[in-house]
């Protein structure tokens, strides 16, 4: 019944605050949605919906000048006598008569060439006109999923919180928002969120903003993830081949050039599809471009189309976007998703330009009680009406959420799962309270990720309790947890534990407690996971994983003191000792024995690599980064990076407290990250690593530097700009000074896609250049030269890279396998 009874409600103010409203269609009856609709000469509009239904706002009454403009059809003006609301108006638009003016085409050349050089000249001049505004935004986002499988890969799905109907398919996220924005090219951006609303989620606020909807065709590069060239890009002959397809007149007698677009090259991030172009001021009528997944190097997406329709205002002479449609289709493993933005802008207020302080680091905020406005107010301010099945949606989601949130509900759910087995001794068990946001974990015996192998412990498993907190709107979590690992060869159980509590989702100030024994790499990186571990060691007799015992206390602490400024400090006690190889067991038998457990000495099976001692240790970290953005909103703070600027981080630690007073040390280090996107020539990455020790002649090995390198030939951790390819793991390994340089270029297709056959495989180039350099050494390097994107079909993860390695001459060269996501 309250299901009803909403959707009446619905429907009734619809009907109340609708003022000019009513369902555009082409003359077969068919309904055209996302039709321009403003007022003339005014930046007062809407659009239609998916179903040609449309609803104007407006307080002016007695005559008022509508413009109808929907790309492919005529232009209609039409004078409205209105004396009282609502005032229904539908309307018939007709296809437009197209035609092709007689041309004069001198040696060859093709007449839309030299429109397109025209929108190329003077797009500098077209894109100033709008370069500050304020307006009214509008955003909508809908995805619907289709034939999701109850399983995937032995997991239960579920119906995604009463998402899915009995044939798997449904809308799985709706959510709008109405919004106040300024924006001043190229990025800055201020933007109010009024109102926010989520299908099923009283308590939740949308992530869709005016951020990242700057598609903007002025620029030779238009932001989908990867950076497409815009079909009047400076280089855009490079690109596309362009066909006068036909012409016509607007309502105002001006002359639109209607322009096929079509790639040179099918693999490259480039459009396909129509651009219109204005005669004369060659400013930008409308577009209506497909892109391909594959052209974006995103193969789950099939196709998207991007639209945008432009309005014209004879008294400011400005042609401003007012409509901007994004639809897309994805896939994979047979399950089928659709989805489209929406973004409506009104209200213009070109500005000459804006205050000082008018835009800062916060660039999106919300305004109080944003998520609770009621119905009427949706209503009223909504620029284009719901369809009935988003309606329905809206009442069917809050109705499931009212049920779901219940503790009725949540509690007989959790009585179901919280039934213990015996088998759940193996399996693992979770007791869950939904209601009060908490759960206790068992972790079990069965989980592959918990079992390795090593020469140390031999066959090694993890298993342990954790008990979690959390509170939704504030961000704020505890954690208690210990885990139990026992080494079969060994023949020792190891119990350690960590409390860790974050305060808020503002700052992210954390704190964390742990401590018990455990067995730890001598490298803290972990250059080398338990997985190839294992299988280097058991297949190819390989044991290059170097482990010692510590008992252990550590307490650390975080917090961003500062948008863009994070620091942290640690305090840590050890009590370290070696430890030697417990078994020569191999699955694939040969006569070959395993290297010791000694870093430096693998033929050493005697002596250890360092005497039994204790330590302890204080550090303080920060990182900085640069021109951070953020976006504040009620449940949490998003930091935005600027990726114009380098992230900065420095750290200090000292060395105290030891059983031997040769083990203290001060270490200072820092790095230098910075990652850029150089237009569409793919990506360009750089780390700068460097550090120092004082006093550390005769430290314990443990506490030396040691970098991450590599002698399995397989990289499953994708840390290219973190670590070597060929380096022996403790070769290197200083207690002086260092420095570490890591370049890496991915042309993301850029010099492939030019390449004919070979194009087609989507591979992408990447080159790299790692050094070393350390006292009393020559410097190591590393050239590298591989591919990514490898795979088939939409499964593309795979990289390959050939790498060569000097130090003082030649040393040798290899092949890395790894995974790229």
């Amino acid at each position: 019944m309250k299901k009803q009874i909403t959707l009446l409600l619905l429907l009734l103010t619809s009907i109340s605050f609708s003022q000019i409203k009513g369902t555009i269609k082409d003359k077969d009856g068919n309904p055209l949605p996302f039709v321009n609709i403003y007022i003339e000469n005014t930046y007062v509009g809407t659009t239609s919906n998916e179903l040609g239904k449309y609803e104007l706002n407006t307080t002016d009454k007695n005559t008022v000048h509508l413009i109808f403009q929907y790309l492919g059809y005529k232009t209609q003006k039409h004078i409205l006598n209105i004396s009282s609301f609502p005032f229904e108006f539908d309307v018939t638009l007709q296809e437009e008569d197209f035609q092709l003016k007689e041309v004069v085409i001198v040696n060859g050349e093709n007449p839309a060439n030299e429109i397109i050089r025209s929108a190329i000249t003077s797009k500098k001049k077209n894109a100033a006109k709008t370069d500050k505004f304020e307006a009214d935004f509008y955003s909508r986002g809908i995805f619907r999923a289709k034939d999701i499988p109850k399983k995937f890969m032995g997991v239960e799905i579920g119906d995604l919180d009463g998402n899915l109907d009995t044939t798997r398919s449904g809308i799985i996220y709706q959510s709008e928002t109405v919004s106040k924005i300024k924006f001043q090219k190229p990025d800055n951006l201020r933007e109010e969120i009024i109102a926010s609303k989520i299908a099923g989620d009283d308590n939740g606020f949308s992530y869709n903003t005016a951020l990242s909807t700057n598609y903007d065709f002025y620029e030779n590069y238009v932001n989908l993830g990867i950076n497409m060239v815009s079909p009047i890009a400076d280089n855009a002959f490079n690109y596309y081949k362009y066909k006068l397809e036909s012409t016509f007149y607007d309502d105002k007698n001006q002359l639109i050039n209607k322009i096929l677009v079509t790639p040179k090259r099918d693999k490259e991030p480039v459009f396909e599809g129509y651009i219109y172009i204005v005669e004369d001021s060659w400013a930008i009528f409308g577009i209506d471009l497909d892109i391909k997944g594959y052209r974006m190097q995103e193969p789950i997406l099939e196709t998207m189309k991007l639209t945008q329709n432009f309005s014209y205002n004879s008294e400011s002479k400005i042609w401003a976007k007012n409509i901007q449609a994004l639809d897309f289709q994805a896939g994979i493993f047979g399950m089928k998703f659709t989805g489209k933005f929406t973004h409506v802008f009104t209200n213009y207020n070109f500005k000459d330009a804006f205050e000082k302080k008018t835009f800062g680091k916060e660039i999106v905020t919300f305004a109080e009680n944003a998520n609770k406005k009621e119905v009427s107010y949706w209503e009223e301010n909504r620029p284009v009406p719901l369809t009935e099945e988003e309606t329905t949606n809206y009442v069917k989601k809050d109705s499931i959420q009212t049920i779901r949130k219940s503790q009725v509900y949540l509690d007989s759910i959790d009585a179901k799962g919280n039934k213990f087995k015996l088998s759940k001794v193996i399996t693992g068990y979770t007791y869950k309270n939904s209601f009060k946001n908490w759960n206790f974990n068992y972790q079990g015996l069965t989980n592959l990720s918990s079992l390795s192998f090593n020469t140390v412990q031999g066959y090694n498993l993890d298993s342990g309790f954790s008990f979690r907190k959390w509170n939704e709107e504030t961000g704020k979590f505890t954690s208690i947890s210990s885990t139990f690992n026992y080494g079969f060869a060994e023949n020792r159980l190891r119990l350690n534990g960590r409390f860790y509590h974050r305060f808020n989702n503002r700052n992210n100030a954390y704190i964390s407690l742990s401590g018990g024994s455990a067995i730890s790499q001598f490298n803290p990186n972990e250059p080398i996971s338990n997985l190839v571990n294992a299988v280097a060691t058991l297949f190819f007799k390989n044991n290059f994983m170097k482990l010692y015992n510590k008992e252990f206390a550590e307490l650390n602490y975080g917090i961003e003191v500062a948008n863009g400024l994070f620091a942290s400090g640690k305090l840590v006690y050890e009590n370290r000792r070696a430890l030697f190889n417990n078994t020569d067991y191999t699955i694939i038998k040969n006569d070959d024995l395993y290297f010791s457990n000694d870093p430096l000495q693998p033929d050493n099976y005697t002596s250890v690599p360092f005497e039994k001692h204790h330590i302890m240790k204080a550090s303080l970290g920060t990182r900085i980064r640069f021109g951070q953005k953020y976006i504040s909103r009620p449940d949490g703070k998003i930091n935005i990076q600027n990726d114009n600027y380098p992230i900065l981080s420095f750290y200090y630690e000292k060395a105290f407290g030891a059983s031997n007073s040769n083990y203290h040390y001060d270490l200072i280090s820092g790095t230098i990250d910075y990652n850029k996107t150089v237009g569409n020539k793919g990506d360009f990455g750089l780390r700068f690593k460097a550090g120092k020790f004082f006093n550390a002649e005769n430290i314990s090995f443990v506490d030396y530097k040691h970098f991450n390198g590599n002698q399995t030939h397989v990289n499953l951790l994708n840390n290219s700009l973190n670590a070597f390819n060929l380096l022996p793991y403790y070769s290197h390994s200083t207690n002086d000074a260092y420095l570490e340089t890591h370049i890496e270029h991915n042309f993301k297709g850029y010099i492939m896609n030019k390449i004919p056959l070979l194009n087609k495989l989507q591979w992408n180039l990447i080159g790299g250049f790692h050094q070393l350099n350390i006292p009393n050494m020559k410097p190591y390097q590393e050239f590298t030269v591989g591919f990514d994107n490898i795979g088939w079909g939409k499964l593309r993860f795979l990289r390959v890279d050939y790498v060569r390695s000097y130090q003082n001459g030649f040393q040798g060269d290899g092949v890395m396998f790894g995974l790229k996501f």
